[in-house]
């Protein structure tokens, strides 16, 4: 055999999925006609069907040596850039289509490029289309296709639950152990799902089984691929934003195409104490209920915001997403804390420093961002906890207990009613102060007092009526027996 005179650069080649007539006749013929060709991988059926006499090298050796794909990668792209340049070019073969469901072609493409190099693609079939034909669909309109290496490095499946998915390369238990787990957290155990092996040769199978149940399959393999059903229609963010832009659509809801952010302001306070209620009840369901609501809330000011051309809800979670990020370095870089005082002190100095990026000269004061509108607890709370990042604060418990009884002592010797007010509101200062102390958080234990007073009171009044009596005519003693009765009961 002899190396084509047309052969130049770099010839890079799909060999399809698998059986030998899925070979195209352009790619037969090229490979009939050079004296070797560049295997990504020999693990594939058609090479032992390849024309005879062709010398057939592979990267295989490859996957024995480096420590993670990445690094193979790039070693085969290194080499087949080398090999490109010389004067007789190279020819490397992939499985299936060189543009699907491989990292090394678009590298080797971009470089080529940027090194003058040329570069010819011949056809192959990708395994996607035996992969729909095993599955009976069409991907139209939506379909999620996804790398279960990628899939297994998060902690949820990132994509839409209310799209179909095809998760490809499941090729061994543990890479379908880290898919399941992160399907898990959207998708229940039992959730129906189809693992297709070998797709379109003759060693075809399709499983039909539960999501709990995809690493325990016997057939897992190089050319294994998961299918996962849309959740419902009514399962994602992208789903419900379109609601909402349907009822503020010319031909919505009247009352909600009425809506401006300053109108919506007290439902979204409203929705925020409900939430906060469901908390203090511990009311898992009504907690869903209710965060749901609240996410109504936040859907329909960033739908009004990005009618008026202010932003839109894309803007504000990519917003979101970079500043959670950013002020994480210990989790998403590599900077170093110590505890929760460290991660916190470090917070307040990524603040500092993304100020002063933004044009601020003069960083902003410590107390500045504690919100006015917050309930005076959690206000005074928040105070405390940002003065005391800086060092304001004792250093033992002590001279918190004392500052209390402090106050009461004040309250108490207050010459008159103003005053009294002022050493009362210093008393509830110092009383919160040491809530945070104790690492209670101060609203939430008042509103569990709160709570257990009206409960308690609620038995009172329940008592009063079996025996057919009128609070108004009862003596504080009577009330208080109930009271106590109340208090054995929980």
């Amino acid at each position: 055999m002899h190396t084509p005179q047309s052969q130049t650069g770099i010839v890079i080649l799909g060999l399809g999925p698998g059986e030998d007539y899925h070979l195209t006749r352009e790619a037969w013929q090229w490979l009939s006609q050079i004296d070797r060709v560049y295997l990504r991988t020999s693990h594939h059926p058609l090479v032992q069907n390849l024309p005879e006499g062709l010398e057939i090298l592979s990267f295989d050796h490859l996957y024995e040596t480096k420590d993670t794909f990445e690094a193979v990668y790039e070693a085969i792209v290194e080499e087949i850039i080398a090999l490109g340049r010389q004067p007789q070019g190279v020819t490397y073969a992939v499985p299936g289509h060189p543009f699907v469901a491989e990292a090394t072609v678009p590298e080797i493409t971009r470089r080529a490029a940027q090194q003058g190099i040329p570069v010819q693609i011949i056809e192959g079939m990708s395994f996607l289309e035996p992969v729909f034909s095993a599955l009976q669909m069409d991907p139209f309109p939506r379909l999620a296709l996804l790398d279960a290496l990628e899939i297994g490095r998060l902690h949820t499946p990132g994509y839409a639950p209310d799209m179909p998915a095809l998760i490809t390369q499941i090729y061994n238990q543990m890479t379908a152990s880290s898919v399941k787990l992160a399907l898990n957290a959207v998708y229940p155990d039992e959730f129906r799902v189809r693992l297709v092996h070998a797709a379109g040769t003759r060693h075809q199978i399709v499983e039909d089984l539960m999501l709990y149940e995809i690493d325990r399959s016997p057939h897992l393999g190089l050319m294994t691929v998961l299918f996962v059903p849309a959740l419902g229609a009514d399962t994602s963010l992208e789903a419900f934003q379109e609601v909402v832009a349907r009822l503020r659509a010319p031909d919505g809801c009247p009352w909600d195409r009425e809506q401006t952010h300053l109108t919506l302001r007290k439902y979204l306070l409203e929705e925020s104490y409900e939430a906060i209620e469901a908390l203090d009840n511990e009311d898992s369901e009504a907690l869903r209920e209710e965060l749901g609501d609240l996410l109504l809330q936040i859907v329909l000011h960033a739908q009004i915001a990005a009618e008026d051309g202010e932003f839109t809800l894309a803007e504000v979670i990519q917003g979101i997403h970079r500043k959670i990020v950013r002020r994480h370095p210990h989790v998403f870089g590599k900077v170093l804390v110590s505890g929760v005082e460290g991660v916190l002190r470090n917070w307040q100095k990524l603040k500092d420093e993304e100020r002063a990026l933004n044009g601020q000269d003069h960083p902003k004061r410590i107390l500045e961002g504690v919100p006015l509108n917050l309930p005076a607890l959690s206000q005074a709370q928040e105070i405390q906890s940002r003065a005391a990042r800086v060092g304001f604060d004792w250093s033992e418990i002590q001279p918190v207990l004392q500052k209390v009884f402090e106050e009461i002592n004040e309250v108490q010797t207050a010459d008159d009613a103003t005053e009294r007010e002022k050493e009362i509101g210093d008393l509830l200062f110092a009383v919160v102060n040491l809530a945070r102390w104790y690492k209670v958080d101060a609203e939430s234990a008042l509103r569990t007092a709160n709570r257990r007073f009206r409960q308690r009171f609620a038995h009172i009044e329940e008592r009063a009526r079996q025996a057919g009596r009128e609070l108004t005519s009862m003596s504080l003693e009577e009330m208080d027996r109930w009271w106590d009765e109340a208090k054995r009961k929980g």
